[in-house]
């Protein structure tokens, strides 16, 4: 395009550019433009993120608060608790040998009695006059038979002498053998009313308590009568009697072998002391139904603070276990692959150590599998995890522990 002479470019008219001329190729879209921007921002917010804002620095996991206690070894006593019925040692039911009336009561219930003592008096009347005439039937026949003696000997003078047979002689000592076989007869006829006579006398046969008394003088007694006249229980000595699972048979009888064994029972009196006794029959035979076997203790129970019918705690050792290692019983674990215990490291992290039980009581658990002096996690294990970070507090079980191994247990 000329103006006035001189060529103009295209798109340029009168000084300007024309709009129509540059469609298409000189203009830049805003689209790209926006996307151009948001780039450069994002840029930016990133190295501004990386280089200048402060980073937030990793916490390690707290610490867990646990409670330990030192592995001990000692002799452990393992004992049995159980639940024994006190029984008197002897009980007698006392009942009359005859029938008679009861003639007098020298006894109160719930009187101690000794060995010999008088309890009733039967009426015993008949008895005596039966004594009297024996005696006298005795008498009667010492005087015939001293008269059958004489004549016998007469006729063995006359024999002699040829004036009597053979036979009379032997008649005559036939006489003299028939009363001396009646005179016999007498004397245990005697004896017989003597005994009956001792039987109106009731004494006691065992030392003990008396019973309920059941009858009084005037009653009539007959030996089959249901009700006992009074009962007699011996309760000093008094005997405990209670079960023990059959597994434990071995241990015992091993026990029982080298020396008594030692029975402690609690009674239900309300005092905390218990009362001390020792075994003294066990069993011949173990109940196929329930497993377990009947033991039998023996008490002094001097103070009677044991009475039979009523229940004890009976807690008895059945065997030591000789340089055992313990810990509480809290401090093993039972998981998926068995029991363990968390064992102290140097670093105050813990380790999950496998052991096996061999025994448990009240105060301690006899394992295997750690080493004695160990520190074992009793208090705080369902918060860790193998190599978890601790911090130790209070040591809960750890003088129990230390009791049971270094006292005996208990």
């Amino acid at each position: 395009m000329k103006t006035d002479g001189i060529d103009q470019p295209k798109g340029f008219v009168d000084g300007n550019w024309s709009a129509a001329a540059g469609t298409g190729r000189g203009r830049t879209s805003p689209w790209v433009a926006l996307v151009v921007i948001l780039v450069v921002a994002g840029a930016g917010w990133f190295g501004w993120k990386t280089w200048y804002v402060p980073k937030h620095e990793v916490k390690a996991p707290a610490a867990i608060m646990v409670s330990t206690a030192v592995v001990q070894q000692g002799d452990v006593p393992l004992e049995v608790n159980a639940n024994g019925n006190v029984t008197a040692l002897q009980t007698v039911e006392v009942r009359p040998q005859i029938s008679s009336t009861v003639q007098s009561v020298h006894i109160k219930e719930g009187q101690t009695v000794k060995p010999g003592d008088l309890l009733f008096s039967l009426d015993t009347r008949m008895d005596e006059a039966n004594m009297a005439r024996a005696r006298a039937q005795l008498l009667r026949d010492q005087a015939d038979l001293a008269d059958a003696r004489r004549t016998l000997s007469r006729s063995q003078e006359l024999l002699e002498r040829n004036f009597i047979s053979r036979s009379a002689v032997d008649t005559a000592q036939a006489k003299v053998d028939g009363f001396e076989a009646t005179i016999r007869a007498d004397q245990a006829a005697i004896e017989a009313s003597r005994v009956a006579i001792s039987y109106g006398s009731i004494r006691a046969t065992i030392g003990g308590r008396t019973g309920v008394i059941n009858v009084f003088p005037g009653s009539l007694v007959t030996p089959t009568t249901a009700t006992s006249m009074v009962t007699v229980a011996q309760i000093s000595p008094i005997a405990v009697t209670f079960t023990l699972p059959e597994r434990q048979l071995a241990a015992l009888r091993e026990a029982l072998r080298v020396g008594p064994v030692k029975v402690t029972a609690l009674p239900n009196d309300g005092s905390k002391t218990p009362v001390v006794g020792r075994i003294t029959f066990v069993d011949n035979t173990v109940d196929p139904q329930y497993g377990s076997i009947r033991i039998k203790a023996q008490f002094d129970n001097e103070e009677q603070r044991l009475w039979p019918g009523t229940y004890a705690n009976v807690n008895a050792v059945v065997q030591t276990l000789q340089g055992a290692l313990t810990v509480p019983p809290q401090a093993v674990v039972t998981g998926p692959e068995g029991r363990f215990v968390y064992t102290v490291q140097p670093d105050s992290t813990v380790a999950r150590v496998p052991v096996k039980v061999i025994a448990t009581t009240a105060a301690a658990a006899v394992i295997e599998g750690v080493e004695p002096g160990a520190r074992v996690v009793t208090e705080g294990t369902q918060n860790l995890r193998p190599g978890s970070r601790i911090r130790e507090g209070k040591a809960g079980g750890a003088s129990a522990a230390s009791a049971t191994a270094g006292n005996g247990g208990h």
